[in-house]
């Protein structure tokens, strides 16, 4: 098996690959339609950084997807929710995502509160198997893209997808101006 980008020396469906992911992740796969066209790529978590993962496994950076975890407050109430963008591109934090979910304040998640509220460890963070009731905001570039590398729940490994599957998961909205 290949996968449509990249140079991987083990690629197998997503599903054949459960064992070797966080539970989260590895529940949601079993339980999503779109999951048979998942593919699980192990790589190196030494070149998990978006940066040194394209140079190391020849992976376009137009492909490669980050998934990034938000906290936005509103009053004493705060939301977590994930954002997925483009890697050549950055999150608009203060605009578009603190207007969409309705706060006065939206910032990063601390790495211990994204890594405590996923069940998925830093650098690897996805937006399959999330929390239940989290917001998905997709960035309607990586949603049109015909195939996209996210995380994997851990540092090892990346899945690769069509981009249109991540508007199927949970709680996903897809958004333009996500990013710039």
């Amino acid at each position: 098996m290949t996968a449509p980008f990249g140079s991987f020396d083990l690629v197998r469906p997503a599903l054949a690959a459960v064992g070797d992911l966080v539970a989260p992740v590895a529940d949601a796969l079993e339980n999503w339609s779109a999951a048979p066209s998942v593919l699980y790529v192990d790589t190196d978590p030494e070149q998990a950084d978006t940066a040194a993962f394209c140079a190391a496994y020849d992976t376009p950076p137009e492909l490669s997807a980050n998934c990034v975890v938000v906290a936005a407050k509103r009053g004493g109430e705060l939301t977590l929710a994930a954002c997925v963008v483009l890697a050549t591109t950055r999150l608009d934090v203060n605009q578009s995502v603190r207007k969409h979910l309705g706060a006065r304040k939206a910032s990063f998640a601390p790495m211990d509160t994204a890594v405590a509220g996923t069940g998925m460890e830093y650098g690897g963070i996805t937006p399959v198997g999330l929390p239940a009731g989290w917001p998905l905001l997709v960035d309607a570039a990586v949603a049109a893209a015909p195939h996209v590398l996210i995380g994997s729940g851990r540092r090892r490994g990346k899945l690769i997808l069509p981009g249109a599957a991540l508007a199927e998961l949970p709680g996903a909205e897809v958004l333009a101006g996500l990013a710039g």
